[in-house]
């Protein structure tokens, strides 16, 4: 028998991965289950972009291997993005980098900076991927707590006390609007991130693919005096476009770091296909009323969603951003996964225990709102009529 690598030993199976398979036997022996945890964009791209791919595709010079650095439409449409909403000017030449989906990124950025002996910061609750991504390079992921009280934002303090007490941490991830709380960034407090970052030497990783969702003002880390300097950003096509399973992402940040990290990226894999590069450039041109009616699906969904962690009795927030809704559970319940639990087996539907984004995130569930209004209703109807048992 072969053993396989250290690295993986020290990661699980991604959860959704596992329950979806979980999901799937329940299928097969009753009412099929109503997925409301995992936000995979049901929406379809803009007619516009699909046009573009079907005319590219039938080109017979669009099929050969692509520049590891992307097609330039692609970066010039990235760079003018970024110069629109954003108000961050970029080199569309060397402070833009492709990617194939911003999760591939998050590893990237972990072999291009991390040795075994290292650290770096993660959020806890947050993207089980940014543990996973530092523990496979070979380094220590350490969590830093995000609590409702500090509206979900780093305490400084708490930072600067993990590197004291760590050894060469070396990133901080952080992402907003954050996911899974919603909460917002402000300019205040990238500002802040910055300044520390500046002061102990950290690179900030912000990971930022939900900021057009259920959110008028779009905002990037990169925006912040001296941000270029210590930040590196990722960004999506996923949910702002409806692009999730087209993998298209982005990683902005200064020339030099963006270099560096092309030196993993060209060993690992090769550009993405033209005419999948030339549709996100036409979807990054969309007027503002794109953006609009996606968010209207969205904001009606979420009213639904309301009504559902109304009939289990939960605590939330109105102002969330993103395309999930946290709410913390009511007392009476042990945990979210007893929650979960409860609903997937006497409502056959499936949301998702917020514990599995770390352990500040047990006493909460999400909610997806990757679902149309008819399954949202039905959903409501299972678990409302269950709690009148």
């Amino acid at each position: 028998m072969i053993d396989v690598a250290n690295r993986l030993k020290q990661v699980e199976e991604y959860y959704f991965s596992k329950k979806l398979r979980e999901i799937e036997e329940l299928n097969q022996s009753g009412p099929r289950v109503i997925n409301l945890g995992i936000g995979s964009p049901d929406l379809p791209p803009h007619p516009d972009v699909v046009q573009v791919l079907h005319e590219e595709s039938a080109r017979h010079n669009t099929h050969a291997y692509q520049s590891y650095k992307g097609a330039p439409a692609l970066r010039k449409a990235m760079a003018e993005w970024y110069s629109r909403w954003y108000g961050v000017l970029l080199n569309p030449e060397t402070e833009l980098l492709p990617l194939i989906g911003s999760k591939e990124g998050i590893t990237h950025i972990c072999m291009t900076y991390l040795n075994e002996g290292d650290s770096a910061l993660v959020p806890d609750p947050g993207y089980p991927a940014y543990s996973s991504a530092v523990k496979v390079a070979g380094a220590t992921a350490i969590t830093f707590a995000l609590k409702e009280a500090n509206s979900y934002f780093p305490d400084l303090n708490e930072l600067t006390k993990l590197v004291q007490e760590n050894n060469n941490v070396k990133l901080l991830f952080v992402n907003y609007p954050n996911m899974p709380t919603g909460q917002l960034p402000t300019r205040a407090m990238f500002d802040s991130l910055v300044e520390w970052a500046f002061n102990h030497k950290i690179l900030i990783i912000h990971d930022n693919p939900y900021s057009f969702i259920l959110n008028d003002k779009p905002m990037s880390i990169l925006a912040s005096p001296g941000a270029m300097e210590v930040a590196l950003e990722l960004n999506s096509l996923s949910k702002s476009h409806n692009l999730a399973g087209w993998r298209v992402g982005m990683l902005a940040g200064k020339a030099e770091r963006l270099q560096e990290v092309l030196r993993f990226k060209s060993n690992l894999d090769s550009g993405m296909f033209l005419p999948v590069q030339l549709a996100a450039a036409k979807a990054l041109s969309l007027p503002e009323s794109w953006y609009a009616e996606v968010n209207n699906v969205y904001r009606e969904r979420r009213e639904l969603a309301f009504k559902i962690l109304d009939i289990i009795g939960c605590n939330y927030s109105k102002t969330q951003a993103g395309m999930f809704v946290w709410a913390s559970v009511p007392v009476s319940y042990e945990d979210g996964f007893a929650v979960t639990d409860e609903v997937l087996t006497t409502a056959r539907v499936f949301i998702t225990p917020g514990g599995i984004f770390g352990e500040n995130g047990k006493d909460f569930i999400r909610i997806s709102l990757c679902s149309p209004k008819e399954v949202f209703s039905e959903a409501i109807e299972r678990i409302s009529s269950q709690n009148k048992k």
